[in-house]
């Protein structure tokens, strides 16, 4: 899922990618703005309330606007900071330090209560953390699919689909089509993800409230160990046909 890239990236290869990590962000997104009424998956609307903020001069509304910008910032340049580190020695794992960074600090989040000092401070650093992980998702899989996947906010990709379906009115090579129709349906299924990942947390935080995170940490575990996982299926695979 993250070892091909390049040329050896297929369209196959960005599905999965984009599928998991996709529920992954419907599920981190639903449990931040329950738990703490913060979007966590993208900061396009904490501009709008980092400048309400300057304008009505609540000027804490305005500073917590940009932090939590900020901390999303911060997570793609440490993100892409460590995939850099690793690529020199370890190419073959260098996005695995920041899943595994990620992984913790979604686990850390969902056990949250164990470390409250106080609740509105808490709410604010979860925030941060949820956008700090979720900047990290997202440089991660942008790099990894060179910008083909994007898996934590949905806007630039509603804009691309619109121009890709009206597309399919003008494109009549058969190639064409068929590279057309792989991106629409990659696309769907993020949305499709996105939102599946939304409906079920919403559900599960009902029931487990912050708890809910560790569904999203296991899924991003899946992901890690994907290819690991695969291989063995079909080495166990091979034996018993042998056998």
């Amino acid at each position: 899922m993250f070892k091909h890239k390049g040329k050896k990236r297929t369209h196959l290869h960005n599905l999965r990618l984009a599928s998991i990590l996709s529920f992954t962000a419907g599920i981190v997104n639903i449990t931040g703005v329950i738990a703490v009424k913060v979007l966590t998956t993208n900061v396009t609307g904490h501009f709008a309330f980092f400048a309400d903020g300057l304008v009505s001069k609540n000027y804490t509304l305005a500073i917590l606007s940009l932090l939590f910008i900020l901390f999303f910032l911060l997570g793609s340049f440490i993100s892409n900071f460590m995939v850099e580190i690793t690529a020199a020695k370890y190419p073959a794992v260098s996005y695995t330090l920041p899943l595994i960074t990620e992984i913790i600090l979604l686990t850390l989040t969902a056990f949250k209560d164990t470390f409250a000092v106080s609740h509105s401070i808490n709410n604010n650093v979860i925030a941060c953390v949820l956008l700090f992980t979720m900047g990290m998702q997202n440089a991660l899989v942008t790099k990894v699919s060179q910008s083909v996947v994007r898996t934590t906010h949905l806007t630039g990709l509603f804009t691309d689909l619109g121009i890709e379906l009206s597309q399919l009115f003008f494109y009549r090579k058969a190639g064409e089509v068929r590279t057309l129709l792989k991106s629409i349906y990659l696309k769907f299924a993020i949305i499709f993800f996105f939102f599946s990942g939304c409906i079920i947390g919403g559900f599960l935080f009902t029931l487990y409230a912050l708890k809910t995170l560790l569904l999203a940490s296991a899924c991003v575990v899946i992901a890690l160990f994907y290819d690991n996982i695969i291989y063995r299926l079909h080495y166990i695979k091979r034996r018993i046909q042998s056998a």
